[in-house]
């Protein structure tokens, strides 16, 4: 993973090439309060991760940028929790996901952070083209005030019922002089983009109200400065510095990143988040972008995930409820098996669930009788050495185009590669994944039906034609699982031995769609493979067990079971030591009275 992001930080960025499909992908920024959890992760960074790389694999142009959301109230009422200053706060938690990210195998080409001085440039260049074209009214509006701390409260410093009775919201309202103009985009780019259902019915349902106007500006000291010399004292709004932070981010990715955001017919901008998130990314950015009167890339998809909740509860990052990232790496569990769970588990329409069972049934039934098995059982009868296999060497398939059962499978394998490709490029990620599954369920019936251990005696032409069909599959596998479980993928590619030139990709220009359709060409005649190891490692039931305890509760509670462990701990070896220290003395005592006895013999 190092070398990884080595090489990316020394690679020349990429920009838009005439001519190619050109993608950009961009997560909801998280917000640096908090470590992590595993709703988070699947809800926006690891599936935008996993189209980007589809993309590559595709052969598109792709880029995708994310970053921490770092201003506003809530890392200023954090910094207050912990005693230090904002700025503090977000060199911490920066620090926490990047790490987390990393472990989680995230393929970004930029991870960023909005407190840059190129994030308050552009967000000033907006507000003042907004400005400049009359988009902004000036107006004041009632806010709690509390006169010991001398400043207006933010929303979420105040506790009780709101004392408007229409009110089900926060003051969030809208631009309305925009509207037509933004529900002619909405109309258009929801259909021919595929939004995603619950994003439709998200975005309308704020458009059924209407569109009013909306605060812009607040009382905080962490944020943007408001440019303005009537307001000077105020920074922006975080509904609107933190979506302009993806443009901020690729303009710490390349100095020439309008060729990425100001240039809609050549770029098309896919954008991943929860679906709390959704108008601030399909109404209030836009409308900010339109008021600018400037040519912005637009988002063209949007992908929005419900909530994935925990053990029968939810989870929650100011309670502390649930699996966080940075405990998924202390589980020992791969980081791959954690991508696999959360990508089958993905809340694509509704809402779904993990528990500590499911994973561990998933990994057995699915990742080790399944695809584990398939891969293993192949490699290691190529593997075995002459008289017993094939002594490492894939064999040669004279004339596999006549062996029915091989051409049967081929055809079937074609079209799940089809499926698999129309799926992913609606971004139906969950879908993709079971139909690239599907081909290793089929790989494993292959070769029950072939009794290719029979074969390698009674027809040897046939079995070779099998088992070079089947490292083709292998192959196949390890492309289409690439986005979903990159590190198996690598692991898998090891074990063919395939040369670093030969990368794995699903090229249109390169044939390789139509070539899933003979997958005994894909790996040549001759070819030596590697060591074949086990991919996947069961999850025993006192592992599960002692996993459901040690994550029930919250956070907080566990730190203080943790500590209670700690400390009885610490008082069982000071007991010991005790108790060694007295058998000490009275052994040293003993041994006193014996030498005295024998001085007086």
């Amino acid at each position: 993973m190092e070398d990884l992001q080595e090489c990316k930080r020394n690679a020349a960025p990429k920009l838009p090439i005439p001519g190619r499909r050109n993608v950009l992908i961009t997560s909801a920024l998280p917000y640096v309060n908090n470590v992590p959890h595993l709703g988070n992760i699947i809800g926006c960074v690891l599936s935008a991760d996993v189209f980007a790389r589809y993309c590559r694999l595709r052969g598109y142009n792709a880029i995708y940028v994310c970053g921490t959301d770092e201003y506003g109230t809530a890392t200023e009422t954090k910094a207050m929790e912990e005693g230090c200053t904002p700025q503090e706060i977000c060199d911490k938690y920066h620090a926490i996901h990047r790490d987390v990210y990393e472990w989680f195998d995230t393929s970004f080409d930029e991870f960023g952070r909005t407190s840059t001085p190129q994030q308050t440039q552009i967000c000033q260049a907006i507000f003042n083209k907004l400005m400049e074209r009359k988009r902004l009214l000036e107006d004041s509006m009632n806010q709690f005030y509390c006169q010991k701390c001398e400043r207006f409260l933010a929303d979420r410093l105040v506790e009780g019922t709101c004392p408007r009775p229409t009110c089900d919201y926060d003051s969030a309202r809208d631009i309305p002089s925009l509207e037509e103009e933004l529900v002619k985009y909405i109309d258009t780019t929801s259909v021919d983009g595929s939004w995603s259902q619950n994003a439709i019915q998200a975005t309308k349902a704020w458009l059924k109200e209407g569109l009013k106007p909306r605060c812009i500006t607040r009382d905080l000291k962490w944020g943007v400065p408001v440019p303005h010399e009537d307001y000077k004292d105020k920074v922006f709004y975080v509904w609107f510095d933190a979506p302009i932070g993806y443009i901020s981010i690729t303009s710490c990715y390349t100095s020439d990143w309008e060729q990425w955001w100001k240039n809609p017919e050549n770029v098309e901008l896919y954008q991943f988040m929860g679906k709390d998130n959704v108008p601030f990314h399909t109404i209030m950015f836009p409308l900010c972008l339109f008021g600018t009167g400037e040519n912005w890339t637009k988002m063209k998809t949007v992908s929005v995930t419900e909530y994935l909740n925990y053990e029968a509860g939810k989870f929650s990052k100011s309670k502390g409820i649930g699996v966080f990232g940075n405990d998924a790496k202390d589980t020992r569990i791969p980081s791959e098996v954690w991508r696999y769970y959360l990508l089958t588990n993905r809340p694509e329409v509704s809402d779904t669930e993990f528990t500590w069972t499911d994973l561990q049934a998933k990994l057995k039934s699915e990742l080790l009788a399944n695809l584990g098995n398939f891969i293993n059982r192949v490699l290691s009868f190529i593997a075995k050495p002459a008289g017993l296999g094939y002594g490492s060497i894939v064999p040669d398939a004279a004339d596999a185009e006549s062996h029915s059962l091989t051409k049967a499978l081929a055809e079937k394998v074609g079209d799940y590669v089809e499926q698999y490709v129309e799926a992913m490029e609606k971004v139906k990620l969950k879908q993709g994944l079971k139909t690239a599954m599907s081909i290793s369920s089929e790989g494993n019936c292959y070769l029950q039906a072939s009794q290719f251990w029979k074969l390698y005696k009674e027809d040897p032409a046939s079995c070779a034609v099998v088992m070079r069909t089947s490292v083709g599959l292998v192959y196949i596998l390890a492309t289409l699982l690439e986005p979903f479980m990159p590190s198996i993928s690598v692991e898998v590619v090891k074990q063919l031995n395939l040369p670093g030139e030969i990368s794995l990709s699903l090229s249109d220009e390169n044939g390789d769609i139509d070539r899933a359709r003979r997958p005994w060409e894909i790996v040549p005649s001759g070819h030596k493979i590697g060591t074949p190891k086990p991919l996947f490692k069961e999850l025993k039931d006192e592992e599960v067990k002692f996993f459901r305890e040690k994550f029930a509760g919250s956070q907080a509670d566990r730190k203080i079971k943790a500590d209670e462990a700690d400390e009885k701990k610490v008082a069982d070896q000071l007991k010991k030591m005790k108790l060694s220290d007295a058998k000490k003395q009275k052994a040293s005592k003993s041994a006193g009275q014996g030498k005295s006895g024998e001085a007086t013999i």
